[in-house]
């Protein structure tokens, strides 16, 4: 693994137990629904494109919401969700491969299985239409890729910095989610999408993630260039069916 020295303690225990964990026993091979399609839907129905996470709770939240996660899920579709992403690490988000598995039984949208994968197994855990993959800690990119794909599942791959996003594109990436969070101090600042985004090459697909937490922060990335935004914390504090709205279905949505 690509792992820092600097990174925050609870990123790197969360590292630490995801390499201790098993994969599932047999290959998966899934028919997955494709999340630029699920975009396109989205625009052509006038929301813009969000992924709400199904998140019970994280290192940089108070508490947890123990909400039945498939009520959360077809909440956050009601609210226009354009896809969902859910968390299956259970040491510090209190995710399941189970929780996904029924989330995904339950939607038609695609269905982003978000976690700290390192190693070819952990893909067979549960079948999910992308695996988010975490440039900054996976050792060979490419690799793990190529094992999604050869599952059915589309890698989202996750980047930081314009270092990170160039090795991406290198490694075939078409999906990129550029993390406003840097995972090493888990701090927040919007501009990471501004300046990373600006170096990309036309043809990704660029998802904005993190910190959006307004509709002003949600038109300040779709300028920069997000065809989607995946939001988290914003959308489950409080009633997700109109915190979702909020954010597909602004008031004003020329802007974004």
């Amino acid at each position: 693994m690509n792992v820092e020295s600097d990174l925050d303690p609870a990123v790197a225990s969360i590292l630490d137990a995801a390499g201790e964990r098993p994969g599932g026993d047999e290959q998966l091979s899934v028919a997955a629904r494709s999340l630029p399609a699920a975009f396109a839907r989205a625009e052509a129905d006038g929301r813009v494109p969000v992924i709400a996470e199904v998140k019970p709770t994280s290192p940089t939240t108070e508490g947890s919401r123990g909400t039945d996660p498939v009520e959360l899920a077809t909440e956050m579709v009601a609210g226009g969700a354009a896809a969902l992403s859910v968390l299956t690490e259970p040491t510090r988000f209190d995710g399941s491969a189970e929780n996904l598995e029924r989330v995904r039984e339950a939607v038609s949208v695609p269905v982003v299985r978000k976690d700290f994968l390192l190693r070819e197994a952990h893909l067979d855990a549960v079948a999910a239409d992308l695996v988010l993959l975490i440039a900054r800690f996976v050792d060979d990119l490419e690799e793990l890729m190529t094992a999604a794909r050869e599952r059915g599942m589309e890698p989202l791959v996750e980047v930081h910095s314009a270092t990170e996003l160039e090795r991406a594109i290198d490694a075939g990436a078409a999906i990129v989610g550029i993390n406003n969070r840097d995972l090493a101090r888990l701090e927040v600042d919007l501009d990471t999408f501004e300046r990373v985004a600006s170096a990309a090459p036309d043809g990704l697909t660029l998802i904005a993630e993190s910190g959006i937490g307004s509709r002003e922060d949600a038109a300040r990335m779709r300028r920069a260039g997000a065809d989607g935004l995946l939001v988290g914390s914003a959308i489950m504090a409080g009633d997700v069916q109109a915190n979702t709205e909020r954010l597909t279905r602004p008031e004003d949505d020329r802007n974004l």
